[in-house]
């Protein structure tokens, strides 16, 4: 486990907030975790986006995997991610005895992005900024709730993938990152939780056909994630105890190469 310096940064999809049970004992384990450590949530919410979307009428299409975001479509996916999603999490970490703030990518200059390709309209792709504003919020004890809306230089406002949000905050405060989900990691052919998973042992279960579809893109974002961090990435299960997965008893450590030979 790392020192208590060191922030723990955790990434949440949406679905989270389909199961208020399981919502609120995450945050009150984030209330436990913050006697020793400071805490960073950062979140996505495409299902509920896409609720939102069918409620207004909208029409949402993918290229490649990625959403395709009309700018005219932004006040929704903003409303959305930094509110809707943002405000309840907020509400169940106040429910659970935790002071949050609850903030976006594009917020005291934590990062700046660009857009990723006209193609898919405004979608962005972030890079560190300043941690000035982290600093404060963890220094005085706050939870910070991160949404995944960027902007540009000129103020465009992005819509940005969130296991690539937390990634970005993660490099940003040099922090832990675990990606949970409905999942308890990655599992092998027996259905036997893979605890370390590096590049080798990942071609070899793409290989074997064992890593595929929807786990195959969470991983390879944990992968891409771990390289740039220079640091061990953990995919483990929201419904799992947060103390288990620090301390490597339970999830799956996505290991880049540089840190093969010292793991």
């Amino acid at each position: 486990m790392a020192t208590s310096n060191t922030p723990v940064v955790i990434k949440v999809g949406g679905a989270l907030l389909e199961n208020p049970a399981i919502a609120a004992q995450l945050l009150t384990e984030i209330k436990a975790l913050m006697a020793t450590r400071s805490v960073i949530l950062v979140h996505g919410g495409g299902a509920m986006v896409d609720t939102l979307l069918g409620a207004m009428q909208l029409t949402s299409t993918k290229i490649d995997g990625l959403r395709v975001t009309p700018d005219e479509h932004m006040p929704v996916v903003s409303g959305a991610l930094a509110g809707t999603a943002n405000k309840m999490l907020c509400g169940l970490a106040i429910g659970a005895g935790v002071t949050p703030v609850g903030i976006s990518l594009l917020d005291g200059g934590l990062t700046q992005c660009t857009v990723l390709n006209e193609k898919y309209g405004a979608v962005g792709i972030p890079s560190p900024g300043s941690s000035a504003l982290l600093d404060h919020l963890l220094a005085s004890g706050c939870l910070p709730v991160i949404s995944s809306i960027g902007s540009n230089a000129d103020g465009r406002l992005l819509n940005v993938n969130a296991d690539q949000a937390a990634t970005v905050i993660a490099e940003l405060t040099g922090g832990d990152l675990l990606l949970l989900s409905n999942v308890e990691g990655v599992l092998d052919g027996d259905k036997v939780l893979i605890h370390a998973l590096d590049e080798a042992r990942l071609k070899d279960e793409v290989n074997k056909g064992v890593i595929k579809d929807g786990m195959l893109v969470k991983v390879e974002a944990a992968m891409q994630a771990a390289t740039q961090l220079s640091k061990p990435v953990t995919i483990a299960s929201w419904s799992q105890s947060l103390a288990a997965i620090l301390t490597n008893q339970t999830g799956t450590r996505v290991i880049p190469a540089a840190q093969i030979s010292g793991e």
